[in-house]
């Protein structure tokens, strides 16, 4: 069987190729660090969507270091990008808070197309198959698909989906949802939202609608709010972030199709920017191809041979 390190690392080779393998371009046969290296080195950086910021910190860090002479030979410069990278990621490392009396209610958002359904669908799976007892609510309600999306995926996974009509009230559908949960011992909701733009008021305002309904059928609800972002869109998934952190009080992220791009590097600039832990990463499109998101693997799966 695969290991995990080994998926991750075939999930993210695009990104292991810009980043890593221009990174090794770069310094490849070079002794001594000079400006126009670290420029080049900055430009790599900024390019596979680390963020100007982040980018900004790393390289002036090395810049320190080679004006105190800690640093003069190129190659060390491949291992200090790697150390500081962990640094970021497991910074933002934080366990997931599970309810101390189920069920753990679990809130996912995000805007349209960005594989917010299919990513309930997965994780309904994923927890199902570690022994959790799962309920969907499908409380996006203005997508005509996403309910029965949902269906398809609550059946594949054998796990309880609570819905009403298309056009229903989504706090009323969770309502629901989380009174069936507490009926039928589930220990795991996972709640899905309409794919709201992060820019349209009156949607956010439903969101934290949302967040009081859920509070007030069980207390401390919902225990984690999970922002599902494409890994594709790159910087602009930032800034949905910072809106979503604002109006859901994101406490983390799961970031789909990192498979399909070369700038995996966003996460990082989540990590960094965001002070929000990457939950899950999605490097396929099969019904495991949802995976914990640990700092050391994808910096293994980055670096190491």
């Amino acid at each position: 069987m695969t290991s995990l390190l080994d998926r991750l690392k075939q999930g993210i080779q695009k990104t292991r190729s810009g980043l890593v393998g221009s990174l090794d371009n770069l310094i490849y046969g070079k002794k001594e660090i000079d400006p126009d290296l670290l420029e080049e080195l900055e430009f790599n950086l900024i390019g596979s969507d680390i963020g100007v910021r982040t980018a900004t910190e790393i390289l002036d860090g090395i810049r320190q270091r080679v004006e105190r002479q800690q640093l003069s030979d190129a190659g060390e410069l491949r291992s200090l990008i790697r150390q500081q990278l962990l640094e970021i990621l497991e910074a933002n490392e934080k366990p997931i808070l599970w309810a101390s009396k189920p069920p753990t209610v679990v809130m996912i958002v995000g805007v349209n197309g960005v594989g917010k359904t299919t990513s309930i669908g997965k994780l309904a799976h994923r927890f199902k198959s570690d022994g959790q007892s799962v309920l969907i609510c499908a409380a996006d309600t203005f997508r005509a698909a996403a309910i029965e999306q949902l269906e398809v995926w609550a059946k594949r996974s054998n796990v309880d989906l609570i819905r009403q009509q298309h056009g229903a009230d989504p706090s009323a559908v969770l309502f629901d949802a989380l009174q069936a949960a507490q009926a039928r011992n589930s220990t795991l909701v996972l709640v899905d939202t309409a794919g709201r733009l992060h820019n349209k008021a009156h949607l956010m305002a439903e969101l934290e609608k949302m967040t009081r309904t859920a509070s007030r059928v069980i207390p401390d609800a919902p225990h984690e709010v999970w922002l599902v972002l494409d890994a594709t869109t790159g910087q602009n998934g930032l800034e949905q972030a910072k809106k979503f952190t604002e109006s859901a009080g994101v406490t983390g992220i799961v970031l789909t199709k990192l498979d399909g791009t070369a700038k995996g590097g966003v996460v990082v600039a989540i990590a960094r920017e965001m002070n929000l832990p990457i939950r899950y990463v999605g490097i396929g499109e099969q019904m495991d191809d949802l995976i914990p998101f640990e700092a050391d693997k994808f910096v293994a799966s980055l670096f190491d041979n």
